[in-house]
């Protein structure tokens, strides 16, 4: 078992930064793949980037790529989400996820592991 357990989101204004945090406890986390996933209210889980076990490699989705940047710190056993140029429409509740894989991820229903969330919120 893995526990995951996000932190630093909160109110910014559009153009800002955000840095979200995801720390695991339980199982070796540098065995785990790590995706960062968002929804907002009434709309399905987005995908927003992925790392590998090692964080030799990332993945982003165009819709957040050159904005959003994920990393790890396997000694610390946390994984971050550097969050740039936000924008009102980036507003969401973000999620980390994990899994035991060499494979990247970009699906919600691939990963065995869930944090609780931390809310982002985007001003105009």
């Amino acid at each position: 078992q893995v526990y995951l357990v996000e932190s630093g989101g909160g109110l910014v204004q559009a153009g800002g930064s955000l840095r979200l945090s995801c720390t695991a406890s339980g199982r070796p986390f540098s065995n785990h793949a790590v995706g960062w996933f968002r929804q907002a209210p009434e709309r399905e889980r987005e995908f927003v980037g992925f790392i590998s076990r090692s964080g030799f490699q990332t993945y982003y989705p165009d819709s957040v790529r050159g904005r959003f940047t994920i990393s790890r710190d396997n000694a610390n056993n946390t994984v971050y989400l550097q969050l740039n140029s936000l924008r009102p429409e980036d507003t969401a509740v973000y999620y980390c996820a994990a899994k035991s894989t060499i494979r990247i991820l970009m699906t919600a229903q691939d990963y065995d592991y869930w944090g609780q969330g931390t809310q982002v919120t985007v001003s105009s």
